[in-house]
């Protein structure tokens, strides 16, 4: 980080809790609880089970004294972050990234008074050995999001937003349904691919030169998804990498279902996946494979997304 523009940018707000937020050990839920608080965004945090999650609605939007929620029956947009880590990782890329740049989302999102959002960084996106989707937290907070009158929600999922200049927008969803005929999972997939073109829709609007549609690793989406919410993830990679790999699965018509199945962690055909997401959720998932300059892109598409 020796060039003096990474330096004023890691210097600046939100920026510089970041060193802490990845640090060995640190306490990431107090630490974001602190960052909601200094940016003065209207945060509450709230358990589902064992996990905390941190909800930022707009200004003047709270949850009422019976507990009912804003936007009941309707349909806002739900941006979310997972902020959980895998142990022994500093996780920056997975996920710490993508939370610091909805954090400023949320800034941006109530100067511009857009009413129609939440924001939601969720705990427990990362499964252990021996753990399934249910155990997602995900997947009790869509569940408790349809018993608050929100099953109605365009939910998109920011991970991995860190490393590249290429905006993801992920097919897996799409791709993991598409042979499924059942009604119920019809309606699923077409809801998918209305937010698929949500998506692909605000990135022709901001001029977004570098957007593809590819299928990647499942992330919250999986719990969304496995608890009756469409959810569409949203990622990055650098060019050098999201060329080879879109190449790489119009070679391999099996690489993306092997992907989405974990069939590649162990096998030869894991140098098909870029690299910037072999990485994740290990030792090597640190700042210096950050790209700064990149992150005003992200933080503009997630706040545009609001405005449908």
């Amino acid at each position: 980080m020796s060039d003096p523009g990474v330096k004023t940018f890691w210097g600046g707000f939100p920026w510089n809790r970041f060193a802490a937020f990845i640090a060995p050990g640190a306490d990431r839920f107090a630490l974001l609880k602190s960052l909601t608080e200094e940016a003065g965004l209207n945060a509450v945090v709230i358990p589902i089970g064992e996990n905390r999650h941190f909800f930022v609605f707009p200004p003047g939007q709270n949850i009422k004294a019976a507990g009912e929620f804003p936007f009941r029956g309707q349909s806002p947009v739900i941006l979310a972050a997972h902020y959980d880590r895998v142990p022994g990782s500093p996780g920056a890329n997975d996920n710490s990234a993508a939370v610091f740049q909805l954090l400023l989302a949320a800034g941006k999102l109530g100067e511009q008074n857009t009413g129609n959002w939440i924001i939601i960084f969720t705990d427990k996106e990362e499964l252990l050995a021996g753990e399934g989707i249910q155990d997602q937290g995900s997947f009790g907070l869509a569940e408790k999001l349809k018993r608050w009158g929100l099953g109605k929600a365009r939910v998109f999922i920011f991970d991995a937003c860190g490393t590249g200049d290429t905006l993801i927008v992920s097919s897996t969803t799409g791709y993991f349904l598409k042979n499924d005929e059942r009604p119920g999972l019809r309606k699923t997939l077409r809801l998918v691919r209305n937010l698929q073109d949500q998506a692909l829709k605000t990135a022709r609007q901001l001029r977004m030169d570098k957007v593809l549609l590819i299928p990647t690793p499942f992330s919250d989406d999986a719990g969304f998804l496995r608890a009756g919410i469409p959810a569409q993830t949203i990622t990055a990679l650098p060019a050098g990498e999201a060329a080879p790999y879109a190449g790489a699965l119009r070679k391999h018509p099996d690489l993306a279902e092997r992907l989405i199945s974990g069939a590649l962690r162990e096998s030869a055909g894991r140098l098909l996946i870029p690299e910037t997401w072999r990485v994740i959720n290990s030792s090597a998932d640190s700042p210096l494979r950050l790209t700064p300059e990149t992150y005003s892109r992200v933080i503009r598409f997630a706040a545009e997304l609001c405005r449908e």
